[in-house]
């Protein structure tokens, strides 16, 4: 079997691991397909997911059964003001010896799980928010001079609700950037609601079984990494990255009026990563640019700015996405054309 032929049937292996992944979570979860391929691929590509919706519509729900279905371990955290650190990453406290001494133990705190799930993230202080985001881009926690690693694959579910925004705090820009993607929780459709009743006021309870390990999570994450993505491709991702910049000469007429800082170089990498999933998923061994457009607005929503003008008028960042795949595609294309 030659290498290409052995990749390819690895890649269809890993479209067969996520179908089982979908369709066990689907047992659980009604509707909301694009969110749970969204976190699927984010648990894949290494990244954490930020999930933005009103209370109710199963997000807490979603991310156990992912863990359910995945045999791993899952933790939560209810973020309050009063949330201090140690409650998030652990503590020393004094334990006694068996010779009847007393020493210090490192007791690890709700941080140290496969899937955390931090519910209404932007309700806890900076400081505890800090310690979240040394987890989240570090792999690892620091407590009294000493590092902890933690556990592998590592994932962290954010919740905020969009309306209720008294007594929180924003996250700030160095958080959002560390977030793989940012999914919104729509509300769901008549039928969906049906289904919702009758699974969870009959008598029967649905629940998710263990398909998939760990150390395949973490395969699959290698594999999706060897997808190729040609060099126009990739320019072009540069280019819509780029165009969300309003002093870049890819930005659209939209992107100078309303955005004031744009997505960093992480978009990027996220957005080439998302792409290449996103690519295996839809049975081909290459990236396309449709790939990138489809991963645009999960991946630069929540990394872009507006501008005093742009928050005046509502603007949504999806819209200003929109605008750059619409028009700043256009003007790629003709870079490329006047290049050659």
């Amino acid at each position: 079997m030659s290498e290409s032929d052995e990749l390819k049937q690895k890649l269809e292996a890993f479209r067969n691991d996520f179908a089982k992944l979908q369709i066990e979570v689907g047992q659980v979860i009604v509707g909301q397909q694009d969110i749970v391929d969204g976190t699927l691929a984010a648990l894949i590509a290494g990244g954490h997911v930020l999930l933005e919706g009103v209370p109710g519509l199963g997000k807490t729900m979603l991310v156990r059964t992912l863990a359910d279905a995945l045999h791993l371990a899952f933790s939560r955290v209810q973020f309050t003001p009063d949330l201090m650190p140690a409650d998030l990453t652990g503590t020393n406290v004094v334990v006694e010896t068996p010779e009847g001494g007393r020493k210090f133990e490192f007791q690890k705190g709700p941080i140290f799980g496969n899937i955390v799930l931090t519910d209404e993230i932007n309700r806890a202080t900076p400081k505890t928010q800090s310690a979240l985001l040394e987890a989240m881009a570090e792999r690892s926690v620091t407590v009294g001079g000493q590092t902890f690693q933690l556990p592998k694959p590592f994932l962290v579910l954010a919740t905020q609700n969009p309306l209720e925004m008294e007594g929180t705090y924003p996250l700030p820009e160095a958080q959002l950037d560390r977030f793989f993607i940012k999914l919104i929780v729509r509300y769901p459709t008549a039928q969906d609601m049906s289904t919702i009743l009758n699974r969870t006021t009959g008598m029967d309870e649905t629940s998710a079984q263990p398909v998939i390990t760990g150390d395949r999570i973490l395969e699959l994450r290698s594999l999706a990494r060897q997808i190729p993505i040609a060099d126009d491709v990739q320019q072009y991702a540069i280019a819509l990255v780029l165009g969300t910049h309003p002093d870049q000469g890819y930005a659209t007429d939209m992107v100078r009026r309303f955005v004031r800082y744009g997505a960093s170089p992480r978009g990027a990498q996220a957005l080439i990563l998302y792409a290449k999933i996103l690519a295996v998923l839809d049975g081909r061994y290459h990236v396309a640019k449709d790939d990138i457009n489809k991963a645009a607005p999960a991946v630069l929503r929540h990394r872009m700015i507006l501008n005093f003008e742009g928050q005046a008028e509502n603007i949504s960042a999806d819209n200003i996405v929109a605008d750059l795949i619409k028009n700043g595609a256009k003007a790629h294309s003709a870079k490329t054309v006047s290049a050659v």
